[in-house]
């Protein structure tokens, strides 16, 4: 009786590899890398684990199939100019790492991992088509990389430790945790900080959307002047 009703509970629609990697989806943004485990992927489908390793051989391969699944759509651009596409690209993995912080983990581990070398490549055609010198090229996409990676990551790392400050304190926004913050930088003292205690006002005030396009536009600005002159 007990082997018939699990049988019944299980689901009875086609099992497909576009199923998995989007229930492994739901699974990394409820719980993380660390939450996403074979078991609980049979649970939320309801079905056997040998039924999943059919069509996904390990852990290591369902997550670069759902890092490709999230990015498909945050890394396709089309626009009129290089340095258009640099930024649009950009910021479609910043709020693509914003809505999915697990990203930050899978891209965070190098240029050589396949998910992450698809963007360098993007990256790197494009810094090509702006004209950039042969020996500069490398460092340029680089640059690039590491800025739009690395500062993305951070932004979602913030935005957790937001949320879970906001767990302990629920009538606790986010202008005014960073007003918290900053009154904290003005009474610093100026002698020993004198730069926080400069920009404490902006850190107040900023967007974090765009204080990240400045910084992407930013590194554009040197990459421009890496070009030879006419």
């Amino acid at each position: 009786m007990a082997s018939k009703a699990r049988h019944t509970d299980r689901r009875t629609d086609a099992l497909s590899r576009e199923r998995i990697v989007a229930t492994a989806v739901e699974l990394l943004d409820a719980a993380g890398a660390d939450g996403l485990t074979f078991r609980a992927l049979s649970a939320e489908l309801r079905t056997g684990a040998g039924a999943i390793y059919w069509h996904v051989a390990n852990k290591s391969e369902l997550l670069g199939a759902a890092t490709d699944a999230v990015l498909a759509g945050a890394t396709t651009v089309a626009e009129a100019t290089p340095e258009a596409e640099v930024r649009a690209l950009a910021l479609g993995l910043f709020d693509a790492i914003d809505e999915h912080p697990w990203l930050a983990g899978q891209l965070a581990q190098g240029p050589w991992k396949s998910e992450a070398l698809r963007i360098f490549e993007r990256l790197g055609q494009r810094v090509q088509a702006l004209g950039v010198p042969g020996p500069a090229q490398f460092t340029s996409a680089t640059a690039l990389m590491l800025f739009i990676v690395g500062a993305a990551s951070q932004n979602a790392a913030n935005a957790a430790n937001a949320a879970e400050l906001r767990r302990a304190q629920p009538d606790a926004s986010r202008t005014a945790l960073l007003a918290g913050e900053s009154t904290m930088w003005e009474g610093l003292d100026p002698g020993d900080y004198p730069f926080l205690h400069d920009i404490a006002g902006q850190l107040r005030e900023h967007d974090d959307r765009e204080q990240f396009l400045a910084g992407v536009d930013l590194i554009l600005a040197g990459i421009a002047a890496l070009r030879p002159q006419a």
